[in-house]
């Protein structure tokens, strides 16, 4: 059976069945998207693309994902509660998508969600204390209920936030799902690693009819989906004493997170609603310095790679590993912080001419 082959193979099969799936399915959900009237059409002022653009394309990587685990994975009571509650993220992101759903309504399924994948056991039982040596962690108790699901709805939100750009949610949902296989990798922990596999493939098979411009969008079945599968891979096994250092130290997550938790309080200190949705997100403001939409993407991709480079190597063996780690994530940062110092004096220039 394929699931007694060895877990590298069973990894990459997982991966290229999910991308596959995605390919071959976007394009009868933007079709479906279509018919049903799931469109998304310029006007807001957040919004940048210039013509109607079909959504559902998550649908597709929600599909791409079940058929690969459903092919490959061992299962497990934890695992199998957080696809149930995938599906139900992925139905209440469909509705969204078609009918306008309220934030209450969205927020309350959410929550369910993340309670069944408490249920089942994919849940915060302590925390990580960061660069304190192994084996420090703070039992969490009665806490871990409202913190599991709090952690999960703000990874399904952080990615639907920064889904603003083509390309950019799926592309930084691949990169970070990647690193966080590595890490999965690292820690022995199988299943979880499957799980991230499907989930890189099912965003890699849906790039290339979403990178600009865009051909379809995931829509909120997509981008919420993402968000909830990362932050309960998260949950899942020994693999959570790693993925939980997110809290207190940039991670995989760590782009997502950051622009969100900066919207939450920009719009406080603005005296604005934190939950209602504005045209000041990190991919906003690379486009208010005169970035395009892919100089901005490439942007934020080297970002979330970086963080995913430091994910992986603070949970890399030995010092050596988490050194080599260190001064690459050093080294990158400079570079990326010279492009934009770089793409800010080109622009400057140009306002002189």
């Amino acid at each position: 059976m394929l699931t007694d082959s060895p877990l590298p193979l069973r990894l990459a099969l997982a991966l290229l069945c999910a991308a596959l799936w995605s390919f071959l399915l976007t394009p009868s959900a933007s079709a479906l998207a279509a018919r049903l009237g799931a469109i998304d059409r310029p006007g807001e002022e957040r919004r940048v693309h210039r013509g109607a653009v079909p959504r559902l394309g998550g649908m597709a990587i929600f599909l791409g994902v079940a058929l690969a685990l459903l092919c490959f994975s061992r299962g497990g009571a934890a695992l199998e509660g957080v696809l149930r509650g995938a599906l139900l993220i992925a139905l209440m992101g469909a509705l969204d998508d078609c009918l306008g759903l309220r934030a209450p309504l969205k927020l309350a399924a959410q929550l369910l969600a993340a309670g069944l994948a408490w249920r089942a056991g994919a849940r915060i039982e302590v925390l990580t204390v960061p660069f304190a040596g192994s084996g420090r962690f703070v039992a969490v108790g009665a806490l871990s209920l409202p913190l599991t699901l709090l952690w999960l709805t703000l990874c399904a939100n952080a990615m639907n936030l920064i889904d603003g750009l083509d390309g950019l949610a799926a592309g930084v949902a691949a990169i970070a799902s990647g690193s966080m296989l590595l890490v999965a990798a690292l820690v022995s922990e199988g299943e979880v690693a499957l799980l991230l596999a499907a989930v890189t493939g099912g965003c890699l098979g849906f790039l290339p009819y979403n990178r600009n411009p865009a051909r379809v969008f995931m829509g909120d079945v997509g981008s919420q989906l993402l968000g909830y599968l990362l932050g309960a891979a998260s949950l899942l096994g020994m693999f959570k004493a790693h993925a939980l250092l997110g809290f207190l130290a940039p991670l995989a997550l760590g782009l997502p997170l950051a622009d969100t938790a900066w919207a939450f309080v920009r719009r406080a200190l603005h005296g604005r609603n934190p939950l209602r949705a504005d045209r000041g997100h990190i991919h906003h403001r690379l486009l208010d310095l005169g970035c395009s939409q892919r100089e901005a993407v490439g942007l934020l991709y080297a970002v979330s790679a970086l963080l995913g480079l430091l994910a992986v190597a603070l949970a890399a063996h030995g010092a050596l590993a988490k050194a080599i780690g260190a001064a690459l994530f050093c080294a990158s940062s400079a570079a990326a912080l010279a492009l934009v110092r770089r793409r800010l004096l080109i622009r400057a220039a140009a306002r002189r001419g």
